[in-house]
């Protein structure tokens, strides 16, 4: 193996979750009078960047600038999405096999994610299995969110590794800029919720179609 460890994005790289997303965030507009947003493919568009990206990307926007319902919004968000996060969240097919693969050649694994580090912990304990991973964070007060290179690199530091062991697999650009800013191998997982042009544009060293492509980059 080239690398020694593998980090992973959580939302649309390891776990589907866009239609529970999707669904909370509706919840929240239309309980503070604003219209929602029906087309998952929208909302595959506006997550990657934190919950206050996703608020504000999700408002109407002659509305953006009012933080007070900003805030009420979130607010609604947050607790729609903690009642229903496992209503059809589910890890992407060959996910599990290629968790399984990657441990069984010996590579250490992690989550880094953009959502709430609470929400974060929560899936994976429940969905995949907090075991497979040496360390799994989310978005959490102080450190800055990806694309920001920071929390990448307390990851590798946690694990006690140089950056250039480490390959980073995710769905989004956000992701791939991570990766490249940390100095990390960017692999761009296609079975997500973006496109091909933009994670070739944040940088991607590679591109892969399905989960079990990943082991022959590594």
């Amino acid at each position: 193996m080239r690398y020694r460890a593998v980090i992973f994005d959580l939302d649309g790289t390891l776990l589907d979750t866009i239609d529970d997303l999707a669904a909370a965030m509706n919840a929240a507009l239309v309980a503070n009078g604003l219209p929602p947003r029906p087309e998952v493919a929208e909302h595959k568009r506006m997550v990657g960047d934190g919950v206050g990206a996703y608020v504000l990307r999700a408002m109407p926007a002659d509305k953006r600038g009012d933080a007070e319902l900003a805030a009420r919004v979130t607010a609604e968000y947050r607790a729609a999405y903690a009642v229903g996060w496992r209503n059809k969240t589910r890890p992407y097919e060959g996910v599990v096999d290629l968790l399984e693969a990657l441990r069984a050649a010996g590579l250490r694994l992690a989550v880094l994610s953009n959502k709430p580090d609470d929400a974060a912990q929560a899936t994976v304990a429940a969905l995949l299995s907090a075991d497979a991973f040496e360390v799994v964070r989310g978005a959490r007060d102080g450190v800055p969110l990806k694309p920001d290179p920071a929390a990448a690199l307390a990851v590798a530091e946690a694990m006690g590794l140089p950056v250039g062991d480490i390959a980073y697999v995710g769905d989004t650009g956000t992701d791939m800029r991570t990766a490249t800013a940390a100095g990390m191998f960017a692999i761009g997982a296609l079975w997500g919720f973006r496109a091909a042009d933009e994670l070739l544009d944040g940088g991607a060293d590679v591109l892969t179609e399905r989960p079990v492509d990943v082991l022959r980059h590594l």
